[in-house]
């Protein structure tokens, strides 16, 4: 496969990072000479120095030969124009744009048409609230994804000193809870990534995920200790555009919400979106204003700014100040072990979000949604078995699946299989796999339907 990435910055060069590890074809387009050493010397990719926007490096780059143009640079024009051109020049190439102005996102639909034929439409601060949403939607969680349609949860749980069933091995969890329907995945124990067999103990200070249905969530979640209350009262600082979104989706959620923002101007513009949400000009690292607005009956703080320094120091003062909860947006993926390491585990990266969206299309195989796990150790790939592909017709336990892959859960019509080594996936049937990084080539290998279908 061979992909054309146009923009070397955090989104360009961490998916350029992930797929050359892969042994995928990449080249990476960069105006910016510093941007473009930092891929050269890091990664075993090509690179191309120029704008993507101009069709001439757009043919130095081979994008008649592309399988797939990846344009995340900060510029939603040169992205534009980078998917204008590679139209032109490949048509049959798939094109995914990365586009944040609200005044191109209402010409969405336009922009899958011609001229500009764009695939894909990347709104990352789009994804970023729905992972926003996802987490408060689940109380206790670190870490929550969503597939066959929200019917099944990929939870991310920080096992604490009260758990019931810290200490306990793997397939002792049945027995102890009653719980059938419910697998641990991973584990992330002191950074290492742990894929359990049964005889694996889960830990105190474990950083657990487990597979459950939606219907059986509550009761999966008071397993390992965590309660489903839903949050009442949330306090947004921040007010740029990812603020307003957010705050936005926690109007039509009815939560109880207020946003702090320092700009004078800004607010009147907030006051003017928003309908229940109050908007309080202020600083968000101001104690004072906290305290005035009673931050220790908040359910949540989120932190929202641009600025990720400010995010990491101000979830850090709510939280000594008695928030019950913090969620920090995080751009630099440099930072991620760090905000971990000093307690702050609710984490929500646009970045990131592109990322797992940019990732469902660069998969081989029918891949339906994926979602990168803490670190990117690891990835989690919703697919649909075809029916030449390797993974059909056999019980899982033969199925040529590397140590480090796990098939989590198997949806067949409206049902929902826990497997084990006997399960056997039929054609068409909708798929969640776990897999380490590593061992991602050859999950996509057993995907795909064999050439001699054709």
């Amino acid at each position: 496969m061979k992909i054309v990435i146009v923009g070397a910055g955090e989104v360009g060069y961490h998916i350029a990072s992930r797929l050359s590890m892969e042994n995928k074809d990449v080249i990476v387009i960069e105006k910016d000479a510093n941007a473009l050493r930092r891929v050269f010397e890091n990664l075993d990719v090509q690179t191309v120095k120029g704008c993507g926007s101009s069709p001439a490096i757009l043919e130095q780059a081979g994008i008649k030969e592309a399988d797939i143009l990846l344009a995340v640079t900060d510029s939603d024009e040169t992205n534009l124009v980078a998917s204008l051109f590679a139209n032109i020049l490949s048509p049959t190439t798939i094109k995914l744009a990365r586009i944040r102005s609200e005044d191109y996102l209402l010409y969405q639909d336009a922009l899958s048409q011609d001229p500009y034929s764009i695939d894909v439409v990347i709104n990352p601060e789009a994804e970023a609230v729905k992972t926003v949403e996802r987490l408060l939607q689940v109380p206790g969680a670190v870490d929550v994804g969503e597939f066959a349609d929200g019917r099944i949860k990929l939870i991310g749980v920080r096992l604490d000193r009260d758990c019931p069933v810290a200490g306990i091995k793997l397939v002792d969890l049945k027995a102890k809870t009653g719980h059938e329907k419910i697998l641990v995945a991973a584990i992330i124990r002191k950074e290492a990534l742990i894929i359990p067999s049964g005889d694996d103990k889960i830990l105190e200070g474990d950083l657990i995920y487990f597979v459950s249905e939606e219907k059986g969530l509550k009761a999966a979640l008071k397993i390992f200790g965590k309660r489903a209350e839903p949050f009442n009262r949330i306090l947004i600082i921040g007010g740029g555009n990812l603020g307003l979104k957010l705050a936005k989706a926690l109007e039509r959620l009815s939560i109880h919400t207020k946003l702090i923002e320092k700009d004078p101007d800004r607010c009147r513009e907030l006051a003017e979106h928003l309908d229940k949400v109050i908007v309080l000009q202020g600083n968000g690292t101001d104690q004072r204003l906290l305290q005035e607005e009673n931050i220790q009956d908040m359910d949540v703080v989120a932190t929202m700014t641009g600025d990720e320094e400010t995010n990491i120091l101000t979830s850090l003062l709510a939280k000594r100040m008695g928030a019950h909860k913090t969620v920090t947006r995080i751009s630099k993926f440099i930072y991620f072990p760090l905000v971990s390491a000093i307690g702050l585990e609710h984490i929500v990266s646009s970045r990131l979000a592109a990322i797992n969206t940019i990732l469902q299309y660069v998969r081989r195989g029918k891949v339906l949604s994926v979602m990168a796990l803490k670190g990117e150790e690891a990835e989690v790939l919703e697919a649909v078995a075809l029916e030449t592909s390797d993974i059909v017709g056999k019980p899982l336990r033969q199925i040529p699946f590397p140590k480090s892959a796990l098939v989590v859960a198997i949806i067949r019509g409206d049902e929902v299989i826990i497997p084990t080594g006997d399960s056997v996936i039929l054609p068409e049937d909708r798929i969640i796999i776990f897999s380490t990084r590593q061992s991602i080539p050859r999950v996509e290998k057993a995907l795909t339907v064999k050439l001699e279908y054709f």
